[in-house]
């Protein structure tokens, strides 16, 4: 509803704003590299190194200042195309802030410490840095419990050293279930939490883990406010929420969505987005892109007119919680 008091109006996308405690300012949209990397069995079509590497370039020359990738992203394929980028550049550029993930081993799903050393090493590497100002422990939930990650001599650990040689910057911890990052943000060891496909028109998932974030100081990034795919195209197009089967109360609402946005001449995707920008509690937004053009078409869905009285149509077809990830 529009009195909600943790509801605000979209700030402007290009805005620099601070990242938690981290001393680092980033824009509220951050640009994701998950499809440049060009995994076609996942996203559905390829995309190869030259458009990848001009993607980049319109990055950095554009007006966002954050950018998003992995050590596992196409077995490596998307931090190798930024680092050719970086490399005709000079490195990063000041005021940029690139962030990339810790992954467990993509063969044997060793996540142990000394896996999480050589991930990072891989990364500086392909990237072509000595140092990256952001570093996330990815993915965990898949590996390894709460209590082996953060086991002396287990990945956290790790992590914790290289941050404190100087190799990153900051940590941070990427991940989905809610529950679960909020024991990792509890630790005090994190100062940026990402979550994907958990805080968008259809899933509230995330709530708790967002009011937690901001009591703590730590910086929350959305992740996937699309949904795969779905709060684009529709779930005609896209059937799939977070690339798995979906309720059929989720694609109905979705459908409800639609017609409302139709109804005020708004596209479905500049209010999927603005719904996770205008929260003040949403420090960035993380936008996957494939080519240049997007980070133009982002930028108009951050900026497109939404009247106030669509927030609370929209609410009123929020699907029942019992459709949610978690």
């Amino acid at each position: 509803m529009t009195d909600d008091p943790t509801r605000d109006a979209s700030p402007d996308p290009a805005e620099r704003r601070a990242f938690g405690r981290t001393g680092l300012t980033v824009t509220p949209v951050c640009i994701g590299t998950s499809p440049l990397s060009s995994m076609p069995a996942l996203y559905g079509y390829a995309v190869d190194q030259d458009r990848a590497e001009a993607t980049v370039e319109a990055v950095l020359d554009g007006p966002f200042n954050f950018l998003d990738t992995s050590n596992n992203y196409g077995g490596g394929s998307a931090e190798l195309r930024i680092g050719a980028v970086l490399r005709r550049r000079g490195g990063i550029p000041d005021g940029f802030v690139l962030a990339t993930k810790a992954d467990a081993d993509p063969d044997s799903g060793d996540f142990s410490g000394e896996r999480v050393r050589r991930s990072v090493e891989e990364s500086l590497e392909r990237l072509g840095v000595d140092h990256v100002p952001m570093m996330y422990l990815h993915d965990p939930e898949y590996h390894v419990t709460f209590e082996e990650a953060m086991a002396p001599g287990g990945p956290v650990e790790a992590l914790v050293a290289l941050r404190d040689a100087g190799v990153v910057g900051h940590l941070g911890i990427a991940g989905g279930p809610v529950e679960l990052m909020r024991r990792f943000i509890r630790t005090g060891v994190f100062e940026a939490v990402i979550n994907h496909n958990r805080w968008t028109l259809v899933n509230r998932d995330a709530g708790p883990l967002l009011d937690e974030a901001v009591a703590r100081g730590v910086a929350f990034v959305n992740g996937a406010p699309y949904g795969g795919g779905m709060l684009v195209k529709g779930p005609d197009a896209q059937p799939r929420y977070a690339y798995r089967d979906t309720d059929e109360s989720v694609r109905e609402a979705v459908r409800s969505m639609q017609r409302v946005c139709a109804a005020h001449n708004v596209p479905l995707a500049a209010a999927a987005l603005q719904f996770s920008l205008r929260d003040p509690r949403v420090t960035s937004t993380i936008v996957g892109v494939s080519e240049p053009a997007r980070i133009r078409t982002t930028l108009d869905l951050a900026t497109t007119p939404i009247a106030p009285e669509l927030w609370d149509e929209l609410d009123r077809h929020t699907p029942s919680s019992e459709g949610w990830l978690d």
